[in-house]
């Protein structure tokens, strides 16, 4: 993948104070903020917690899941649109919604959380199922299905639901997958600038499937996301960085406090 449009500007100052719940913590030089220069204008990547997170864009400032208490988005720009991948209590919650909307704020679903939306939400949201397109601000969004594919996992995430995105900037895609696992509509993906990764187990994948999809579809670069798991299912950013390796560049959101 050619690089010559893909220019990484500079990434702020990090949040001080080393992360408590994760082995690996100590270890991890997290970034509170990574902004990427494109084509299109500079995007500014601010990681908020487990699957959520902020992005300012040139079409408006994007939030991605948001859940949790609504203090943890103060100091951050009000939501133009908000993307909801799928119903789970870590990517989406009403009572935050309700604290953090605008007067202006969209939301994209998938249809499942559609039908649970309260009928003031449900006012200012569109639906879009896996495989079909939404549109903000003029920028095509695609829905990437998100799924898992191991026998044992299947009810978490069955085929059909849950979605994960595809935003289409001018000269700068990304991809955010949502919950999945290593499918193969994720392998298939082309011309990814950035990319943000779940791996948890029981629920997702573990950091080695995670690695081998990433180095299949060969982002510019990638954040591993959505990491912490149940019953030792925890995943390692900093494993799956040496295994994807090189070719592709591991950015380290601070996701845990």
């Amino acid at each position: 993948m050619t690089q010559t449009r893909r220019h990484f500007l500079a990434t702020s100052a990090a949040t001080a104070g080393a992360m408590t719940i994760l082995p690996f913590s100590a270890r991890a030089a997290a970034h509170a903020t990574d902004s990427f220069e494109t084509d299109a204008g500079k995007i500014t990547v601010h990681p908020v917690a487990h699957a959520s997170f902020v992005m300012e864009t040139p079409k408006g400032v994007i939030y991605v899941d948001p859940v949790g208490d609504a203090a943890q988005y103060e100091g951050k720009p009000a939501p133009d649109l908000i993307l909801i991948t799928h119903e789970h209590g870590d990517h989406y919650n009403e009572e935050t919604l309700q604290a953090i909307v605008a007067g202006g704020t969209q939301i994209i679903t998938n249809p499942a959380v559609m039908g649970k939306l309260s009928e003031g939400l449900k006012g200012r949201a569109s639906e879009v199922a896996n495989g079909g397109i939404a549109e903000f601000a003029g920028m095509k969004i695609e829905a990437i299905p998100a799924y898992n594919i191991s026998e044992n996992r299947l009810n978490f995430h069955p085929q059909g639901r849950d979605n994960g995105y595809l935003l289409n900037f001018d000269g700068f895609r990304i991809y955010f997958s949502g919950d999945t696992e290593d499918t193969p509509e994720m392998r298939a993906l082309e011309n990814i600038d950035l990319a943000f990764v779940c791996m948890n187990l029981p629920f997702t994948m573990d950091a080695n499937a995670a690695a081998s999809a990433v180095s299949e579809f060969a982002p510019t670069y990638v954040y591993p996301y959505h990491y912490r798991g149940r019953d030792g299912g925890t995943q390692d950013p900093e494993a799956f960085a040496k295994m994807v390796g090189n070719e592709v560049e591991v950015k380290l959101g601070k996701w845990y406090a």
